[in-house]
Parts: structure tokens; sequence; C-alpha cells
């Protein structure tokens, strides 16, 4: 363990220690107990969540944070107090590119509402360059001494957008934290990370940014908003951005409690690829493990295009039998298969991108954040359950994000036409007609 004068210099972290260990802490940090009792109900304070939970002794723990070490109603936070403002910067922002007139129009909608420390939904279309419209704002915020955190639901989003703002900001402290690369805790002035990593923070930042704010599993998650909510600080704002934002956050905006911006376009001007529905009276793979001759021919047309290709597969236990199949029928390319406990997962996926794989059998994990050149895509089993509209549009979002290449090919293989297609294309559809 770090030496605890070492930890002091982590200002907005909260760390959990033992009651015992807790003497140890200079009196620079605020000690608070972990889990409290209210009433009859126990609660926790790193999360937020209700602990039902005990161990020997009556002692309770929370079980829904237990993955960042579990804490009890024995143990306490030390919140690092920080400084309010942080010295000032100037002309940290490296970046030299420009932004369209739509882009543009957003970024100064994002400075004014963190001007006013208003809480902003920036609903953009998928390949909308969501990243470069955050450059500025950003920059403001840190030259005028504040601190911002990055953050999104999904490690892979994390690895797509830490080397960005790194040579953004080339110039500034910059932490990645997410929890299959660890990395030594600093007093970093630009923090990218999952969302659970907010949950090591309290009121540390003037200006957190939550993107893709409705995947899994930060949608629906009160643990997860209430590490955001303890991570802002007094006097600070959340920026959430999303393709496909809830009702519940139009509402918001409708009865403005929160700002808005939306963009409609790519940054590139031309339409969001629609996607093809196309019925199997068969199964996609058969029980002697065949993929349907219908897929297989239009994995054919696709392949011969020599782009990439992803293929999307509702069920890791699918990948298999998907893989050796493909493996057979194009022996001549270069396959692979990745989901999320895939040891080899990051290692595949900048493979892909690299142009060293051909074929990509992916789950849901890549469905957004990842940006591949000229890919195609396909999606089997289009119709289950593990599909909502928001990750079909996310997924369709893949294709055309190139200027060189705006146009792509989008397949969703049904047994049963469920409204989340048919409102997914409806969506992507509206989009370009607006």
């Amino acid at each position: 363990m770090r030496l605890k004068e070492e930890l002091i210099q982590l200002s907005g972290r909260q760390i959990a220690v033992s009651g015992q260990e807790r003497k140890d802490y200079p009196s620079n940090f605020d000690q608070i107990a972990a889990i409290t009792l209210h009433d009859t109900t126990y609660h926790c304070n790193r999360c937020g969540s209700i602990c039902n939970s005990f161990l020997p002794g009556k002692i309770a723990y929370c079980r829904e944070c237990i993955g960042l070490g579990r804490v009890s109603s024995a143990d306490f936070l030390m919140r690092i107090k920080r400084e309010n403002i942080l010295p000032k910067k100037e002309h940290v922002l490296a970046w030299k590119g420009t932004l369209t007139p739509a882009q543009a129009t957003v970024s100064q909608e994002l400075i004014a509402s963190y001007s006013m420390r208003s809480n902003h939904l920036v609903h953009a279309v998928t390949g909308a360059g969501k990243t470069e419209m955050l450059f500025a704002v950003v920059a403001k915020a840190l030259e005028s001494g504040g601190r911002v955190a990055l953050a999104t639901p999904r490690i892979d989003v994390v690895n797509e957008l830490a080397p960005r703002f790194a040579a953004a900001f080339c110039q500034i402290q910059l932490g990645k934290y997410h929890g299959k690369d660890y990395q030594e805790p600093a007093d970093d002035d630009l923090v990218i990370c999952t969302t659970h990593q907010l949950l090591k923070f309290y009121q540390a930042f003037d200006l957190v940014i939550i993107d893709e704010v409705d995947a899994f599993p930060y949608r629906d998650s009160d643990l997860l908003a209430f590490g955001a909510k303890n991570a802002q600080k007094n006097g600070g704002c959340t920026f959430y951005l999303t393709a496909t934002p809830s009702k519940a956050q139009l509402l918001e905006v409708k009865q403005q409690k929160i700002n808005y911006s939306l963009l409609r376009r790519r940054f590139h001007g031309f339409d969001l690829p629609v996607p093809q529905a196309k019925l199997l009276l068969l199964p996609s793979i058969n029980k002697h493990g065949k993929i349907n001759k219908k897929v297989l021919l239009q994995i054919r047309k696709l392949v011969s295009l020599n782009k990439p290709l992803m293929i999307f597969v509702p069920k890791i236990r699918q990948l298999e039998n998907y893989l050796s199949q493909l493996e057979y029928n194009f022996a001549n390319k270069q396959v692979a298969s990745v989901h999320a406990a895939d040891a080899d997962r990051l290692a595949k996926i900048e493979a892909f991108r690299n142009g060293q794989l051909d074929i990509l059998l992916t789950t849901t994990i890549l469905e957004r954040g990842v940006t591949i050149k000229e890919a195609q895509v396909i999606v089997l089993d289009a119709d289950d359950r593990i599909y909502n509209t928001a990750s079909l549009v996310q997924i369709a979002g893949r294709v055309g994000r190139s200027a060189n290449d705006p146009s792509g090919n989008v397949l969703f293989f049904y047994h049963e036409f469920r409204a989340t297609i048919s409102d997914a294309i409806k969506q992507i559809k509206g989009m370009n007609r607006l």
C-alpha cells in the first residue's frame, strides 16, 4: 500500500479503511462511516445502496460495490480534501482540427452551460464527432483551474477515448482508470474512466461528463448515478452524451431542468446507413453447427467487398460454433471472436482496427464507442431480448463513420419482427429525414 503521506496528494479521492487503520490517517482527511444505520436500514455511503447482508457479529456490508473492495459498518471512508481551485493554466488544447458549423454550435452551447454550471444533455447521432465537440469546454474548465472527469460505462470506450484526449491535451496530467488495466492513482487534472471508477471519488470534479449514458451498466443503475453525483464537486455540473436519450431525460429537457443540444447529422454530412431487416425461417445456426445458408450468402457478399466485417451474436456460447464455421468457409480470411471475459479482448480489437483481422464475431461489448474504418455489420438474431432499440441503433452506428466511406451495409437477421427492430430503423430514418 502507498504511504499515507503520499495519499494526501490524491485530492478528491475516497479510500475505504478499517476502523483500526483510520487512526493512522492525518487530519486533512474527512472521515465518514462506510455504512450507516438509518432507522432500521443500513445504507452504503460509497454507492448509496441498501445493505441487507451481514458478517458475523451483525456487521452489515455492501454487496453492490464489493467489486471495489468490501466495505462494512466497521469500516470508514477517508475522503481527501481538495483545494477549491487548481492553478490556472494556459493554452492546454493542442488539437488543431476544425469543427463543422453544427459541431461548433454544440461546442459553444456546452461552454455556456459550463459557465453557468448547468447540467447539459447532448443528443447526437452516432459518429457525429462528440469527442471533438468536448475539447473546447474541457479546455475552458482546465484553464480556469477546474478538474474534469470523462466517464463511460464501457471499458472499450475508455480505451478509445483516452489516447485521443491524451493527444489533444498533451501537457495535462491525464489518468485512465478501469478494472482491466490497473494504473496507480495520481492527482490527475483530467480523468478518463469507467463509471464504476467514479465511486472512488468524492466532490472531486468541476465538470463530470458521462458518455454513452444510455449504455449498460450505467443505464437504470442507481448505484452508478449516485457515484457520478458524489464525484461532482459542489457547484459543479454534469454533461450527458447519447445518441438514444431516454424518455426521462427528454422529459427533463422539456421541463427545462437540463440544457439540451441536438445534432442530427454526422460530421461528414451524409445520411446514417439504414439497416436492412431480413427474415429467417430457419435458425441462424442449426443443431449440427451449420450456418444458415441465407446468412452465409450475405456474409460472402460482404466479405467480397474486402472491408472489415463485424458479426454480432447475442450469446457468448454461440461464438465457438460460428467461429469454427467461418474459419472453414473463409479459410483465406483472418477470423476471430471476442467477448467481455476474453483475456485477449483488447489485443483482438486492436488487431481488427489495424486490419489484421477480416471478420470479428462479437457480443454487444462492441455495440458502441469503437470506430473501425469501412466496417460492415451483421446482427444475428436481432430479435433476441438482449438487443433493445438503443443497442440496435448503436450497432448500426458502427457503419459509415468515415468521410471517405460514409455508406455501408447493416443487416438485421430476425425470426420475429419485434418493435425493437422496427423502432431502431424508424429512429435512424427519422434522423436522416430531419
